[in-house]
């Protein structure tokens, strides 16, 4: 980050948090409110009869928009937004898991501006201004998204499979209430994946090219929560305080992200998620620990962390917690979707150039190429080793521990047995310097040596 760069830090203007913090509806000044929230669970555990009787309370009128799909689609954005027009509130609350709270930002927006649409607010940035006729408050159920924090939203195409994240500071709510009484409903699998949403947003924007001294703290600490709250909220689901932490956890990252941004976990999940359906939260958890091998020959923000919590490995510890809440370590291995291999294979370039292009990239530490993004998605996908993936200089984690090292963890026998084995694969001498940190005179020096192929022979 320039030194001298003139940056912002945006935040929503009251975090309301803590147990009974969802009274504070019966305080919004306005006339009329509509509620966007997802499937049924809302309802069937009465916290939605809850907030329309705080907001009776308080003099406003409500409506229930709901439906909201795990994720949103613009279709259903749109329907939103239509219910919005007739109804004409004064207040949007998104009310529920981050899919609904999503959906209601950008119901919000096309509230606001009925004339525009879908392909005109994809461009980060391009959103008008918002606060025309309503304002936002959000109300997660979930300890992962963190949309009721940030100015981001995640809404999917579903006619060409693709996720876009929206981003638009208009968008950072007016209103966060965390109310930790919420989630202890959430099923473990939900906590688990929404728990790992929490770290990789953590985990990326403290590695983000964006991440400043202002991020940095709120980052670190979600990290910190993470790990030493979401195996005890997954064990146990009605342990205030594991939840209160992971609430609060989920809010300190969005913080962090909001501002610095995220990258290439995010980049590739999206996408992921938009061909297969699978549930955001549980790509980013497998991921996480490829892609923070991937960026340590660009970055040393990992290694600030490790030392922070007085960790080896932070892929390794994020592997082995995934472990421990059910979440497997390859795609191949996920059964919560199809991740058909022949489909896999159908679809991994156009996914993997999507991955690129999408926003998240933009401050991913160093300059990935689409065959970086490939190799990732080969080793998430099968969890083995594979030249692609070599290449790219991924360290591979299986069983919990790196089958390769980072590149300055390797002996200089390990690394001339990986120059050759990647001089027979073909790859390049700068795709070689970068997977094992040596320079082109040394690599030169090993493939001019015959012994090495001998020794890898033997």
């Amino acid at each position: 980050m320039t030194p001298m760069a003139t940056l912002t830090f945006s935040i929503p203007r009251n975090i309301v948090y803590g147990e009974g913090a969802l009274d504070r509806l019966s305080t919004l000044e306005g006339k009329k409110a509509a509620l966007v929230t997802g499937g049924s669970s809302m309802k069937r555990f009465g916290f939605l009869d809850q907030a329309q009787a705080l907001l009776k309370k308080g003099g406003l009128d409500s409506i229930v928009i709901d439906g909201v799909e795990p994720n949103p689609s613009v279709q259903t954005v749109l329907r939103g937004a239509k219910a919005m027009q007739d109804f004409q509130p004064d207040w949007i609350i998104g009310f529920g898991g981050g899919s609904a709270i999503d959906a209601a930002k950008v119901m919000w927006c096309f509230y606001e501006h009925p004339a525009l649409k879908f392909a005109d607010i994809v461009t980060p940035g391009s959103m008008p201004p918002l606060r025309n006729k309503a304002r936002f408050a959000a109300v997660p159920s979930t300890s992962g998204t963190a949309s009721e924090i940030t100015a981001f939203s995640v809404i999917t195409d579903t006619e060409n499979h693709i996720k876009y994240p929206i981003v638009a500071a208009d968008m950072v709510p007016d209103l966060a209430i965390l109310d930790p009484t919420l989630p202890t409903k959430m099923p473990k699998t939900v906590t688990a994946n929404t728990g790992m949403d929490v770290m990789a947003h953590a985990v990326e924007a403290i590695a983000s090219t964006a991440a400043t001294s202002f991020t940095d703290p709120y980052a670190l600490e979600a990290i910190t929560l993470v790990l030493r709250n979401l195996e005890t909220a997954y064990a146990e689901p009605t342990n205030k305080a594991a939840r209160y932490n992971m609430h609060n956890a989920s809010a300190l990252a969005g913080m962090a992200f909001t501002n610095a941004s995220l990258g290439l976990v995010h980049s590739l999940a999206h996408k992921i998620g938009g061909e297969f359906g699978v549930t955001h939260g549980l790509a980013n958890a497998i991921l996480l620990p490829y892609i923070i091998n991937f960026n340590r020959q660009f970055s040393t923000k990992y290694a600030l962390v490790e030392k922070a919590l007085g960790l080896e490995d932070l892929a390794v510890a994020i592997h082995d917690l995934n472990g421990r809440l059910g979440i497997p370590s390859t795609f191949k291995d996920c059964d919560e979707v199809d991740f058909n291999e022949a489909k896999f294979k159908s679809v991994l370039d156009r996914m993997s150039a999507n991955a690129l292009a999408d926003p998240c990239t933009l401050t991913n530490p160093g300059k990935p190429t689409v065959a970086d993004v490939k190799a990732i998605y080969l080793a998430a996908y099968y969890g083995k080793a594979n030249k692609e993936a070599q290449r790219a200089g991924i360290a591979l984690v299986a069983a919990g521990q790196p089958q390769s090292k980072h590149p300055g963890e390797l002996s200089f026998a390990e690394r001339a047995l990986i120059v050759h084995d990647m001089l027979v694969s073909g790859a390049s001498v700068n795709d070689i310097a970068a997977a094992t940190g040596l320079s082109s005179h040394a690599i030169y020096s090993i493939s001019a040596d015959p012994t090495w192929s001998q020794r890898r022979l033997a």
